[in-house]
């Protein structure tokens, strides 16, 4: 997935799932996941999801 953008709907997620996780996961992004142009969730590098595990204690 090339230029992949921060942003991927719902629908575009479940026919693009693995590039999507390649993208998070090589190049350490961020991808926010939205319904209907809102954000309802986002997929983080593992690090980044333990650094705010940590943070909470």
């Amino acid at each position: 997935m090339a230029d992949t953008p921060n942003e991927i709907s719902v629908r575009e997620l479940r026919l693009a799932l693995a590039g999507t996780l390649n993208s998070v996961t090589v190049r350490g992004r961020i991808i926010y996941v939205t319904n209907h142009g809102r954000r309802i969730a986002a997929i983080v590098p593992v690090p980044v999801a333990e650094q705010i595990e940590q943070a909470r204690g």
